[in-house]
């Protein structure tokens, strides 16, 4: 198994009415030829795996100082929007910005992201991106039940490129400094839907010590997005190699429920094949 069946394996989605982009990387390669990518620089919706982008920024302002983790954040309810998360149905007023922080990254919780990103701000996001190399991620607006003519279309865009390079600059330490990048490793780490890239993936979620590998087993840490006509995601598998990927799956919903779930089968298929990679131990 290379990179290279990586591909093949998201190029057999050809025939799918949809659109599938996909970036690995190979985090200890020492060059280019380490990547591989099937319309990975194509811009398209990237829903909740643009947090990651969000959590980037508080993790280095926690590790700057501008932020603390004890710090307390109100809820305002302009904030509290539908969808995924918790926070919304909870009674406590008030949290810390690692409480949003671990709230946005395990459970996907829009209202804690949109804590965070009213804390921060749209353009730190932006110039963060700039900063990492990110041309093409971007967090348009906070998270909305519904989506008026004056609104972005929608929350965020990107590509599989950018989406697996900040997962592959978190691995390597390099995302904003070591602290700040094993941070983010960490609230990755604790994403609680793995059912798109490791579904098919024989893997231990709850193994400690990540990201050291674990002997013969596969270790993952993701960030999942879905939103209408698009299922993505974003992270890194450990194993007797480090790969860092982005799937980003996009259709016209008016085909109906059963692209939908071509659309998971091809997700988890380069899943698949990324992990039998990772597995593969490195050549010396």
């Amino acid at each position: 198994m290379s990179l290279a069946q990586v591909a093949a394996a998201a190029r057999s989605s050809a025939a799918l009415p949809l659109t599938l982009s996909v970036a690995a990387v190979d985090v200890d390669a020492p060059d280019a030829s380490g990547a591989v990518g099937v319309d990975d620089t194509v811009v398209l919706p990237v829903a909740s795996t643009s947090k990651l982008l969000l959590l980037a920024e508080v993790a280095r302002r926690l590790d700057t100082g501008e932020l603390t983790a004890g710090q307390p954040v109100a809820i305002l309810p302009e904030d509290v929007t539908g969808g995924t998360g918790l926070l919304g149905r909870l009674s406590r007023p008030g949290w810390t910005v690692e409480d949003l922080a671990w709230l946005t990254a395990a459970v996907s919780d829009n209202t804690a992201t949109n804590a965070l990103l009213r804390l921060v701000g749209l353009p730190a996001t932006a110039r963060l991106a700039r900063e990492l190399g990110l041309e093409r991620l971007t967090l348009h607006d906070r998270v909305r039940d519904e989506r008026g003519p004056d609104l972005p279309p929608v929350f965020a865009t990107g590509t599989a490129r950018d989406l697996a390079r900040l997962a592959a600059l978190a691995v390597r330490g390099t995302m904003a400094g070591p602290a700040a990048s094993a941070r983010l490793l960490g609230w990755m780490r604790a994403n609680t839907d793995h059912g798109l890239v490791p579904a098919l993936i024989d893997h231990d979620p709850y193994a400690p010590g990540f990201p050291a590998p674990l002997p013969g087993r596969l270790l993952v840490a993701n960030k999942t997005g879905t939103d209408t006509g698009v299922r993505a995601d974003a992270g890194v598998i450990v194993g007797a190699r480090r790969v860092a990927y982005a799937v980003v799956a996009h259709w016209d919903v008016a085909l109906g429920p059963s692209t939908e779930r071509a659309a998971v089968h091809a997700i988890r298929d380069v899943g698949r094949a990324l992990g039998a990679w990772a597995q593969r131990p490195a050549r010396h």
